[in-house]
């Protein structure tokens, strides 16, 4: 399975885990429809559920008159998996590619604004980081 398309399955588990509060496995194992298990997949949910508070105390920091809670499931999820990447994976994958893919994921699955606003918060981020 391609980096892009395990990113996108990640996030449809973790808007499911999210949403119907489901197990990180059988979320996974639904996203997958039959399909074998990805290891990067596995990676990508396990480790944001594991990390989910303090990346979402990283989200909330940068946040500008909005509240974690208020953001859509799909902008905050895709959050979540970004800023795993950069700050757990980032000797694994450059920093740019983080963002380009967060970007094209918001492009297709978020509105007409998530790929800026997520463009804009991970941004941020990535100098908190460095």
């Amino acid at each position: 399975m391609k980096r892009r398309t395990a990113r996108e399955k990640a996030l449809q588990a973790l808007f499911q885990i999210d949403v119907s509060d489901v197990t990180p496995s059988s979320a996974m194992e639904h996203v997958l429809e039959g399909e074998a298990n990805d290891d990067y997949l596995t990676k990508l949910v396990l480790g944001v559920v594991k990390e989910k508070s303090e990346i979402d105390q990283l989200i909330k920091k940068n946040l500008e008159k909005w509240s974690l809670e208020r953001l859509a499931t799909v902008d905050r999820n895709l959050l979540r998996l970004a800023i795993y990447e950069l700050k757990f994976l980032n000797d694994e994958v450059p920093e740019n590619v983080v963002l380009d893919e967060a970007i094209e994921i918001a492009k297709i699955y978020g509105d007409d604004q998530s790929s800026k606003f997520i463009n804009g918060l991970l941004s941020k981020v990535k100098q908190q980081l460095s």
